[in-house]
């Protein structure tokens, strides 16, 4: 197979292959932008494969970087823009389930291909554009199958997280894993817990946010795979259900809130769930805002300051779960947040310091509880956020006639 038209993202990196082709060496396009081309997706990083030898890459340009030099890969930025260059290798031992205890360097593509998780990443294309495919790769992505390369017992052996990836690959691409590739999950997927829970949070997440989420999530469950992730393993019934509910979410906070409002977790739950997880600090707090209003739009008990709290991007994160969820839109909290009287507290019309200024109060805790009153107030539409009305509101709550 031949591509007529390369892509501009390959045409950027031509220098570099052909420079390498002119030194006697072979050199080629790799991995899943190889994929991506074929199957008509953005084209992320763009990976080359080289018959040279890292010293022999790194003598060939004038600037490079050491990225991987233990596993043959330097990446070049002669151009502007930094491509990796990988040098043909085979690999062997992996103790940790994870990285090679050995890396040889060879002159054959097939050898290096040969390596590689699936069928589908297994592709190499020359500078002409065309398709190398010695594992049936083509076939594959015609038929939309996932199949491991060689012996999938081994190819899971060699990197436990390849089995999230091909359940990410079935969610991401809405393609099937072959029967021997998916039995050999099932089989391994206990190796999960090798593997950094950093690497299995990206690949899941990923998962959860692909064209066919259900399929994902329906494989992780079938393969036991879930058993091996942070806080699922009791979560079996909850994950079903999720999986029948025809979900859709579009980032990270929408993928750990729709879990959570399922696994009917709350704020400390959800921090020591997240925090099992390895999630960044403010996706934990993002996360327990928008699942504490689902919990609210559902019983049809949100105020204003539930909104205000949330803000518009949580806002929006529950009511993307809810309306992916159901037949009833939530659409309308969208537009109460919209009309609420202030969406941040800089928006007062009276600050701390004209109180002070004024000589109504002095700086003190009071001050703050103040301020912290008069906010909620005027969210709630207690009182308009208006400078004499905001006084007379102060000069109430310090009397404690409020």
């Amino acid at each position: 197979m031949k591509i007529s038209k390369i892509p501009n993202e390959f045409q950027e990196a031509l220098p570099i292959l052909r420079k390498i082709e002119q030194a006697g060496f072979e050199a080629y396009f790799v991995g899943g932008s190889v994929r991506d081309t074929l199957l008509g997706r953005p084209i992320h990083d763009v990976d080359i494969a080289t018959s040279a030898y890292p010293s022999e890459v790194k003598s060939l340009f004038r600037r490079t970087v050491d990225t991987g030099i233990e596993h043959g890969t330097v990446m070049i930025l002669d151009h502007g823009t930094g491509y990796e260059v990988t040098t043909f290798r085979t690999e062997s031992g992996y103790q940790d389930y994870r990285r090679p205890d050995h890396v040889k360097f060879v002159r054959s593509l097939k050898e290096d291909l040969k390596r590689r998780d699936f069928t589908i990443n297994a592709l190499a294309m020359s500078e002409n554009g065309q398709i190398t495919d010695l594992f049936g790769g083509l076939a594959d992505m015609a038929a939309h199958v996932i199949k491991a390369v060689g012996d999938p017992n081994e190819r899971f052996n060699e990197d436990a997280l390849r089995m999230m990836r091909a359940v990410r690959f079935a969610s991401q691409l809405d393609f099937k894993i072959e029967a021997n590739t998916l039995a050999g999950i099932s089989r391994h997927s206990q190796l999960l817990e090798k593997i950094a829970v950093e690497r299995i949070h990206a690949e899941f997440v990923k998962m959860m946010m692909g064209k066919d989420a259900k399929r994902g999530l329906d494989l992780t469950l079938i393969t036991n795979l879930y058993r091996h992730m942070p806080g699922f393993a009791s979560k079996k019934a909850q994950l079903q259900a999720i999986a029948t509910t025809g979900f859709s979410v579009q980032n990270e906070v929408q993928v750990w809130a729709l879990l959570a409002f399922y696994f009917n977790d709350h704020s400390e739950q959800i921090k020591r769930f997240l925090k099992a997880w390895k999630s960044a600090n403010q996706v934990i707090e993002d996360v327990i805002l928008t699942t504490e209003l689902l919990f609210k739009m559902t019983a049809d008990d949100v105020s204003n300051w539930d909104l205000y709290r949330a803000g518009q991007r949580n806002v929006q994160n529950a009511v993307t779960i809810l309306n992916a969820g159901g037949t009833t839109s939530f659409s309308d909290y969208l537009n109460d947040y919209d009309q609420l009287p202030i969406t941040n507290k800089k928006q007062l019309q009276i600050t701390g310091g004209e109180l002070i200024k004024a000589g109504i109060l002095s700086p003190s805790p009071l001050l703050g509880q103040t301020l912290n009153y008069l906010e909620k107030a005027v969210v709630q539409a207690e009182v308009t956020n208006e400078k004499q009305a905001l006084i007379a509101a102060v000069s109430h709550f310090v009397n404690g006639d409020d």
